[in-house]
């Protein structure tokens, strides 16, 4: 392109930009008389509508059918828009009846105001009336539940009476008759359980939730057949927290039946958290039942500790045999937050009381077919505990051989 050529180009560029202004100017001058126009007409006639102005009505419907349609998808859309943590000026933006969602809430309160939802509770009884904030006198710190029958009532009156104000008394009732307790004055303000044939870990997992339980800093779920006579149960709280026990059960008279070494009562002690075992039992000191074990007869638990428990009992797995050794999986360091505490012992009076709810088959009594079922699910559940570890550690790509577990 010659000099001219450029020339005669960028003079009509220039040429260009310089009349510009002036049909801006035009625009805005026609905008202004159009508003003016449009203001005097509303004046003049401020009843005018989109029927006088003879509007097709489909196209009013149109409108209102877009306008819905919108609103709609903003109502849709506003849950992922609160689930992706978009600020909070955008969602006051959004136009619109605002609908909760709120993540962070229980499964299934996402639909409620945080500050509403109510997640834990508790056995204290209230009142038919007066002021809520009235009704408890007292609250009791601890919680203590028996698993009991008909038969056992002078031995759980024995043992209730170790119990201080401090305790919620909880009693689970295998056998259905329940009325016939009211002979104790404690018994009135006792919490009442009844479902005929049932184990205490079937209980504890149906009524012993970790956010009902919550107000209670220790858990004890006993047995039925305990002597209690060298045992007192706020002496026995205050040795656990001097020594930092989380998981703990005193300890069992020497002279009578025992299982393990682990939970015999030693004379010289107020805690013990190891022992030795039959040769081979224990090829880990620090692991059950040679440390980090104690029975499921008369575990006593912290708050925190149950919380892990509770999600570890299998619902179908009634008799709890197995749990004991699974324990160790809810503390850090195990053989050091779970012990046996010697100064508060209790006699095992092994009384089969339970056993004998169960059904005769095949020309067996009653209680051989419980303790059948009581080794079968100590297998199963050994057995679900390692698959759910395989499992566990092969979704992060290791090798569950090569773990070294609890």
């Amino acid at each position: 392109m010659d000099s001219e050529a450029l020339y005669t180009k960028g003079h009509f560029a220039r040429s260009a930009n310089v009349k510009k202004p002036n049909g801006t100017m035009k625009i805005f001058v026609a905008i202004f008389v159009g508003s003016v126009f449009g203001f005097l007409v509303g004046v003049s006639s401020p009843t005018l509508s989109l029927t006088k102005l003879n509007i097709k009505s489909s196209f009013v419907c149109d409108i209102s059918n877009f306008g819905n349609k919108a609103t709609q998808e903003i109502a849709d859309a506003r849950p992922s828009l609160i689930d992706s943590r978009k600020n909070s000026s955008e969602i006051r933006n959004i136009t619109g009846p605002i609908k909760i969602w709120a993540p962070s809430n229980p499964r299934g309160a996402e639909r409620l105001p945080p500050d509403i939802v109510a997640n834990e509770s508790d056995f204290f009884p209230r009142r038919l009336w007066g002021k809520p904030s009235e009704d408890l006198a007292s609250t009791p710190k601890y919680l203590v539940t028996f698993t009991v029958g008909q038969n056992q009532k002078a031995n759980i009156d024995a043992a209730v009476k170790k119990f201080s104000e401090n305790f919620t008394i909880l009693l689970f009732h295998y056998d259905n008759r329940v009325t016939e307790w009211d002979e104790f004055e404690w018994s009135k303000r006792a919490i009442h359980v009844s479902a005929e044939k049932q184990t205490k870990w079937w209980y504890a997992k149906r009524f012993l939730h970790p956010d009902i339980i919550a107000p209670y800093e220790y858990i004890f779920i006993w047995d039925e057949d305990l002597g209690v006579e060298h045992f007192d149960a706020e002496e026995y709280i205050r040795l656990v927290k001097k020594h930092g026990l989380e998981i703990s059960q005193p300890g069992l008279e020497p002279n009578r039946a025992l299982t393990w070494q682990m939970t015999k009562r030693r004379g010289d002690s107020e805690v013990h958290k190891e022992t030795e075992e039959k040769p081979g039992w224990c090829p880990d000191p620090h692991r059950p039942p040679c440390a980090a074990f104690v029975e499921i007869m008369a575990p006593v638990f912290s708050r925190d500790a149950w919380r892990c428990v509770w999600h570890l009992i299998q619902n179908d797995l009634v008799h709890g045999w197995g749990l004991d050794f699974a324990l160790q999986k809810c503390v850090e360091p195990p053989h050091e937050k779970i012990g046996v505490v010697d100064a508060q012992w209790v006699v095992h009076q092994s009384i089969p009381s339970l056993g004998n709810q169960g059904q005769a088959e095949n020309g067996k009594a009653p209680w051989q077919g419980v303790r059948e079922r009581c080794r079968r699910e100590w297998t199963m559940f050994q057995e679900r505990v390692a698959k759910a570890e395989k499992a566990y550690y092969k979704e992060l790509g290791l090798d569950p051989a090569n773990i070294t577990s609890h």
